[in-house]
């Protein structure tokens, strides 16, 4: 049997980095029931509404929708249930101590593979204000602006080069 090496991306949560602005990062690892892993193999997982929460030293992932296993019998998952995360203790601890912070909350950015076994990316993240939205909405349609000129510009002297060949 072939053992599975690298990062196959399950589900991403885009809004999250529109919505949030990321403080920092955490990998994870999620206790599964066997047909949620299937399910995932599959490629079938949604991280919209999703949310993470420190409850009794513990860190939950709440209200990630893992459909159902097509192939399943009455031993199916719940699709919305709450999954534990698996980070160690010292993490847990500096979580605690961040979360107490007002404004801040844990945020999923990607649920994946990594080398066979599905992990998450947390993320420690405050709520954006609806002018920050706007700055960086600005700033990425300028940097799109100067780098189609460029694409222009670079076009334009490659047709000069060539032009000058003949």
């Amino acid at each position: 049997m072939v053992k599975e090496v690298g990062r196959k991306v399950i589900a991403s949560n885009r809004r999250a980095r529109h919505d949030y602005s990321i403080l920092d990062t955490y990998e994870a690892g999620i206790a599964l029931a066997g047909t949620e892993v299937k399910s995932l193999r599959a490629g079938k997982a949604s991280l919209a509404e999703a949310f993470a929460t420190v409850d009794d030293g513990e860190v939950f992932l709440r209200n990630v929708h893992i459909p159902e296993y097509a192939q399943g019998t009455w031993t199916n998952h719940m699709p919305r249930r709450t999954r534990k995360l698996l980070l160690h203790r010292r993490e847990i601890h500096k979580l605690i101590g961040k979360t107490k912070e007002s404004g801040v909350s844990l945020v999923p950015l990607s649920l994946y593979f990594k080398d066979g076994k599905v992990k998450v990316e947390l993320a420690l993240a405050r709520g954006k204000k609806a002018h920050d939205k706007r700055q960086d909405i600005a700033k990425r349609d300028a940097q799109r602006e100067i780098s189609k000129a460029m694409g222009r510009a670079i076009k334009g002297k490659h047709k000069q080069q060539r032009a000058g060949r003949r």
